[in-house]
């Protein structure tokens, strides 16, 4: 699938895998249709849902480059990645939504086989006493065996069906359970961050606080020893002319005629 997207090398080479597993994945469900052996139909399935995680993998990569490059690339280029990417991950839900069906058929079919096989040691004796019983009993009786057989047969795969039914409940209860457990690890880590950001600013904040406060008690200082310096020098000024004016006045009265 080709895309007119600007994209950064790597994000072109994430796309571009993301697109081979998409490739794989349509053929190998065509295939799996026409696959009866279960043994291939697991192998199948197991390679298919390898191809569904690493594409999942890829996805997430490719939603981290698009964070990335966010800062660098206009609004509207974001929104196409990120519609590309919405895309993609609906097409893989789509194969995801294909698998459950490929498996709940295998699982129908294994169960059938199981119900009635029975097994290659035992057929032979089976079939000897069956004939046995067979030569013994009326055409009544047979038709009443034959019925009673087919009922039995009936109801165990009813059974069977009933299980599968509550097997797929239970494995799309447990998905749900998974989903919301993920979403909420998510949100636990980004308020981790959230709190990790806080805290960095607050010690860069603490920091500027102290450096401020320093430089208050500097100025202060500095201020105090101005303020000391001038009630120095009128300390001074003051106690050196009262210092002249008693000079003075000693000086006059020695000079008075006795």
């Amino acid at each position: 699938m080709a895309t007119n997207l600007p994209m950064t090398p790597q994000m072109e080479q994430i796309h571009g895998e993301i697109n081979d597993n998409f490739r794989a994945l349509s053929n190998g469900f065509q295939r799996l249709d026409k696959i009866k052996d279960s043994n291939r139909q697991s192998k199948q399935l197991e390679e298919l849902t390898g191809r569904m995680r690493e594409c999942k993998r890829l996805i997430k990569e490719f939603e981290s480059e698009i964070k990335d490059e966010g800062t660098r690339n206009p609004p509207e280029v974001t929104k196409q990645l990120n519609d590309e990417k919405q895309s993609m991950v609906k097409e893989l839900n789509s194969y995801v939504a294909l698998r459950k069906t490929g498996y709940c058929r295998y699982m129908s079919t294994n169960k059938r086989v199981e119900l009635f096989d029975t097994g290659a040691g035992a057929s032979e004796p089976m079939a000897e006493d069956n004939a046995r019983m067979a030569s013994a009993m009326s055409n009544q009786e047979l038709v009443d065996a034959g019925m009673k057989t087919m009922d039995e047969t009936d109801q165990a795969i009813e059974r069977s069906k009933k299980v599968l039914a509550h097997n797929n409940n239970t494995g799309s209860f447990l998905h749900t359970c998974l989903f919301c457990q993920t979403e909420q690890m998510e949100r636990i880590v980004n308020e981790l961050d959230t709190i990790q950001f806080s805290i960095k600013k607050a010690s860069q904040l603490v920091k500027e606080i102290g450096r401020q406060v320093a430089t208050d008690k500097c100025i202060m200082l500095f201020l105090f020893l101005i303020v000391c310096g001038v009630i120095a020098i009128i300390i001074v000024k003051v106690l050196s002319l009262h210092l002249y004016s008693i000079y003075f006045t000693v000086h006059n009265v020695s000079n008075l005629p006795c």
